[in-house]
Formats: C-alpha cells, structure tokens, sequence
C-alpha cells in the first residue's frame, strides 16, 4: 500500500497521491497570526492528536485579487484569510530516501499570490527530477510589511518584516520534518520569481536564513526589488493607520479592527502604495547587496536571471504607459526610477527595434533598472566571493495579445516548472511550437541546479558557463537557446557613463 500518512515534529499527516506523486496540501508551519499574534513574528504550530487531513490546499493570506492573473486564471478558489501559514509538499515517496528540496517563494509585489496557485504545482519537478517541492503562503501587504515599531512600541519592532520571517519560520519547518516527506534537509534550495526572488535576494543576507538552505534561484528579482527605507515605510505606515482610523499606540484598534476593513483602507490609497522589506536594522540590518558584498552568503551558489522584456507586463494594468509619446515618456520614468544619463538615452535609442512602438523602446529603462541592474549587482557581489554564479536571460516572445508583451515579467513561470498545460497558461504564454523545447531545457536545468549546484547537462544545446568577473556570461533561453558574453555590458556601461 502507498504510504501517504507522514510523521512530523507536530503530528500525523495523511496526503493523497496525483498522477504517481505524493502530495501534501495545507500544513501549518506557525500559529495562526490572529488576535493578539496579529503582527508580532510567527511561533512554531500547535501539535495534533491522531490523523491530520493533507489533502486540500489552506487559506491564502488576506490579500485583494490579483490584476493581472485573475483574469487568466479565473479566480482563486481559496478564500483570503488571516489565518494562512501553509505550505505544500510534493514528493515522489515518503520512504527515508535523501531527496534534493526544492522551496518555491511565489511573487505577486508582496501584495497578493500564493503557493497554491496551479501554475506552481510541484507534481511535473517531483516526477521528472526525484526532488521534493514545497510552496508557501507567508503574510503579505499590511499584515505582512507594515512598519509599526515607531508607533506601537518594541513587541511590533519587527512588523515590517513578517512576511520574511514567516519565510524563515518555513524554512526551519522544511528543516526539521522534510526528512520524513523523502526530502534531505541538508539538500535545500530556494528559490522565487519578483517579490519571491526579492525575498530570496533577502534570506541570502539573513543570518536567521543562515544554514537553512545550501542553494539560491532569483527569477526576475533581488534584494533590492520593492526594498523600503525605515522613512519610506513610516510614510506609508502613517498614511495607512490615519486611513483605518488607527492612532499611533492604539493596540486596541490595531488588533481589533476587522482585517477586511483594514487591508480596504490600504488599498484606498491607491497604487502609490509599495509594500516590501524594511531595512529596519532589526530584521534586516543593512541593504541586502550590500550584505552579499561583505560575505553574508559566502559560498552559497546562485542561479540568476531575468525575461528579456519584463516591463511589458506591467502595460496590462496601466495601459497609459502605451499611450505616452516620447517626452511624456521619459518624464514619467525619471519620476519613477530617477534620472537616466544622456549616454543611457542614446544606447536606448541607437539599439531600438526600428518597427517597435515608442513605448516598448522606453520601457526597456524600466525593465533595467527595476530588474536587471539589482541582478547584476547581486550576481557580482556573490561572484566576488567565490560562489558559483549562472546568470540567464528568457527571450522567448508571447504572441498573445496582439505581441505587445513580448518576452515580460513572470512569463519563464509555466516553462521552470513545465506546467504549461495547466488551466489559463496557454492564454498567457501562446502555443508557438518551441514551447516544450524550451521548457524542457529549463526545467531541468533547475533540477540539476537544485542536485549539485550546476544547471549543466545533456537538456542543454550547449555548455552553461558560470558568471564570473572575468567572463560576465549569460544562458539565453529561447528557440535557439545559446551562451552570450556580457549580454548586458553596453547597456551597464551606458548607465556608468562610459
């Protein structure tokens, strides 16, 4: 009989089996973060009598729908709730075998996302590559990353970081029970697209994080990603209490105002609003680049890249970006990223699509500095110490609509995972036939990355070099994947003033 009841630290398991693999859906890695656990940091799960069922997915965290994926996924079918420390498990046995450990950190701006999503089903990573996976849920937007300490005192000194720590207090639950899901604790690697790969960008740094995990995978995103100043997130924490009708020190009405009630008046605020990690000198004590450059993650291999056209996306919700020409163009991107130098304006301009609209030449600025240039940073940082680096870029283009999106942020998602066939991907994606090809070589380019720390082998057309200070080279993923030398050079170079 296949064995689907599991022993953990905290009590008995039953999962199910789908399509020859063991899953286990909705485990409590902590307390519920309710009541008087609203906004403190996570403490370890309450343990269980007899037989706790593992077979449907837990909450998702308080969070509003997702613009962009709700409209290709339809709707998630997990209600939001307070209550939603959960992870998920998948594995080929729960039989002692040492597997490698994948732990997946899903993005979404740390406004919304989940690890349940289909589009993260770890079923296609455990059956091709014998590896354990895991997604998580972890507190997000105000629940997640509002800073309170300034204004309610040292127990809430850590507010502006839970949903990191939530990460952490995943993580050590992977630690201590993965062994008995078939999973090797010593083996574990994390990795995350956008806001998850920021957080990725952020455990790197973390000596809570330290020992925790052996490996690192950044999908479009790095410790610098959606990173707050304490000033930057005070404003925003002001704003947002004064909006609920919360004074500062008023622990009642912080603790009992209903959570709909409280993430409605954040949202309210508009689009303005950026949540994410707080570099409070608590949590985090410094820029997490900054860290990786002083050794925080010595040793530690990473895996890094971005998609070749990931602002695109963002065109979907704001469409104004497609509607502005030239001038108001470069306006509006000087308010949003800063100044760009007149030599990046000419690289911008002498390397244009000459059929490309207006828009699409611009916002390669957005793309750079918003994704790449933190990639880059981190991926010299962690090369300056030794560790071995491989740097990627996804190029493949989405026909949908209408080939505007191009090669856009979270489009590498369905191929890493290869679960292209899953429900609403092919609306995001398109079925060009070089689909599988390229989903196959970088897939299981992640699964060798998780075994031993190098994304080489016979799935790839050719050798994957590693990214060093002296060869800056990148793996272009596409219909005819390839290796190019410092594919980003003449764009860094024009940003330097070079």
């Amino acid at each position: 009989m296949e064995r689907t009841v599991v022993e953990t630290r905290y009590g008995r398991l039953r999962g199910e089996m789908n399509e020859g693999v063991f899953v286990w859906k909705g485990i409590p890695y902590a307390k519920a973060p309710v009541g008087e656990r609203r906004f403190l940091p996570p403490e370890p799960p309450d343990a269980w009598d007899g037989v706790r069922e593992a077979t449907s997915f837990g909450p998702v965290v308080m969070q509003p729908s997702d613009p962009i994926f709700s409209g290709l996924l339809g709707r998630m079918s997990e209600a939001p709730s307070e209550d939603g420390l959960y992870l998920n498990i998948w594995s080929p046995a729960a039989d002692g075998k040492k597997r490698p450990v994948l732990f997946w950190i899903h993005g979404g701006a740390f406004l919304f996302g989940s690890g349940s999503s289909p589009w993260y089903d770890g079923t296609a990573f455990a059956k091709h590559g014998d590896v354990v996976v895991v997604t998580i849920n972890y507190r997000m937007n105000v629940f997640g990353f509002l800073h309170l300490g300034d204004s309610f005192g040292e127990a809430y000194a850590q507010a502006g970081n839970l949903g990191i720590l939530d990460q952490v207090a995943a993580l050590r639950w992977v630690k201590e029970n993965i062994a008995a899901f078939g999973g090797d604790p010593d083996n574990i690697t994390i990795f995350g697209e956008s806001a998850g790969a920021a957080s990725v960008g952020v455990l790197l740094s973390l000596p809570e994080a330290s020992g925790l995990f052996r490996r690192a995978m950044l999908q479009s995103g790095s410790g610098s990603l959606l990173l707050r100043s304490p000033e930057t997130a005070m404003a925003m924490t002001e704003r947002i209490l004064d909006k609920a009708g919360i004074r500062p020190g008023d622990r009642e009405r912080l603790l009992s105002i209903p959570a709909e009630e409280l993430l409605r008046a954040a949202l309210s605020l508009g689009p303005g609003v950026m949540y994410g990690p707080v570099v409070d000198g608590r949590v985090l004590r410094r820029h997490p680049i900054e860290a990786l450059r002083y050794g925080a993650a010595s040793g530690i291999p990473i895996l890094i890249g971005v998609t070749k056209d990931e602002y695109n996306l963002f065109t979907l919700t704001d469409p104004s970006w497609t509607k502005l020409g030239e001038k108001e163009l470069l306006d509006r991107i000087n308010r949003e990223v800063g100044p760009v130098p007149e030599e990046a304006i000419r690289y911008y301009k002498e390397t244009a699509e000459p059929s490309a609209p207006t828009w699409q030449t611009w916002l390669r600025i957005m793309t750079y500095r918003v994704f790449v240039e933190g990639m880059l940073r981190t991926a010299d940082a962690q090369a300056a110490q030794g560790a071995d680096v491989y740097m990627y870029r996804f190029d493949y283009e989405t026909p949908v609509f209408g080939g505007q999106l191009k090669a856009c942020h979270a489009l590498e998602l369905p191929f890493v995972f290869h679960n292209l066939h899953q429900p609403g991907v092919a609306n995001f994606v398109g079925n060009r036939p070089e689909r599988e090809a390229i989903a196959n070589e970088m897939h299981y380019a992640w699964l060798s990355f998780a075994r031993t720390g190098d994304p080489n082998g016979a799935h790839l057309p050719e050798a994957w070099p590693a990214y060093t200070n002296e060869r800056k080279a990148a793996f272009v993923f596409s219909a005819a994947s390839h290796v190019e030398d410092d594919p980003f050079g003449r764009e860094r170079a024009a940003w330097q003033g070079r």
